[in-house]
Parts: structure tokens; C-alpha cells; sequence
């Protein structure tokens, strides 16, 4: 039997209570998804550039598919979840090919720091916590995190999931 959002979200919830923790993975979460969407952008897939020397095809990379499914895992969970890390993984898909065109530092560079200095974060808020990450249980707790952050925006915004 799989589990339910709400089982997924209480279960995750168990080594996420104290203030300094949750609030180091409102940042450091979003942060790790938004580098590793970073980092599997530039594989590309199908090259859609005008330019055949360019190294970056924007929406036709690594990073779509995993996007394709991610959202398939979400959706077997909540459509309306499902729908909001769809909305953040595209998002984040584009800002990252903002920092690409840029050309200000390689968007490699900046995903590897983004990642490291979360993850550095995410060990510190844990061991605030007293308690391992999720993901040491069940390697899915990767992905319900990010979901788990944008159920708190649900909430504000009054939005059912």
C-alpha cells in the first residue's frame, strides 16, 4: 500500500520540528532543487538552438525529464501538488537559463555552490534537529522536501492539496 501525502508530510514532519531546522530547509530545499535542476540542465537531450555549437538547448535537456517524472511521481500523490512543483520546476528550469545566458559565472560553478552551501545548511539544521534526514529512511524523502515546503504555501494561500 503506498502512502498518502499527509503520511508522507507527517512522516517527514518528525525530524523537521524544531524552529531553526525548519527554517534553514525553507531555504537550503528549495536551494539543493533548484541546483540540481541546474546541474541536469546542462545535458542536453535534443538540440533546439539556432547556434549548433551551443552547449545549452533551454526546456530540451536532462532537466525536462526529470521534471516529467517528478511530476508523475507527484501527481500519484496530489494533482494539486503535482501542479505547484510543475509550476517550481519550470521556474526554476528558466531562472537557471537566466544565469546561463548571463554569462556572469557558469551556471555549473553556481549550481555546485548553491548545492554545497545547502546541503551544508541542511546537516547543520539536522544536527540542531538530534535527529538524521528523512532521506537516510527512503530515498523518496528527496522528493517529498520539496513538496512538504510549497504544503506551507498551500496553506497560506488557503489552497487544498
Amino acid at each position: 500500500m503506498s502512502k498518502t501525502i499527509d503520511q508522507w508530510f507527517l512522516e517527514y514532519a518528525e525530524s523537521h520540528r524544531s524552529k531553526t531546522n525548519k527554517r534553514i530547509h525553507f531555504i537550503c530545499v528549495p536551494a539543493i532543487f533548484f541546483s540540481i535542476i541546474g546541474l541536469l540542465s546542462l545535458v542536453p537531450i535534443i538540440s533546439l538552438t539556432p547556434d549548433i555549437n551551443s552547449d545549452y538547448s533551454f526546456f530540451i535537456n536532462l532537466a525536462s525529464l526529470v521534471i516529467i517524472l517528478i511530476f508523475i511521481f507527484y501527481i500519484r500523490l496530489s494533482f494539486s501538488i503535482a501542479i505547484g512543483m510543475l509550476f517550481v520546476s519550470i521556474i526554476s528550469l528558466w531562472l537557471n537559463f537566466l544565469i546561463y545566458s548571463s554569462g556572469i559565472i557558469p551556471l555549473w560553478l553556481f549550481s555546485v555552490i548553491i548545492f554545497v552551501l545547502a546541503w551544508i545548511g541542511q546537516f547543520y539544521g539536522h544536527n540542531v534537529e538530534g535527529k538524521k534526514p528523512s532521506f537516510f529512511k527512503d530515498l523518496q524523502f528527496l522528493l517529498i522536501g520539496p513538496a512538504w515546503i510549497l504544503s506551507f504555501v498551500y496553506k497560506r494561500l488557503e489552497i487544498k492539496y
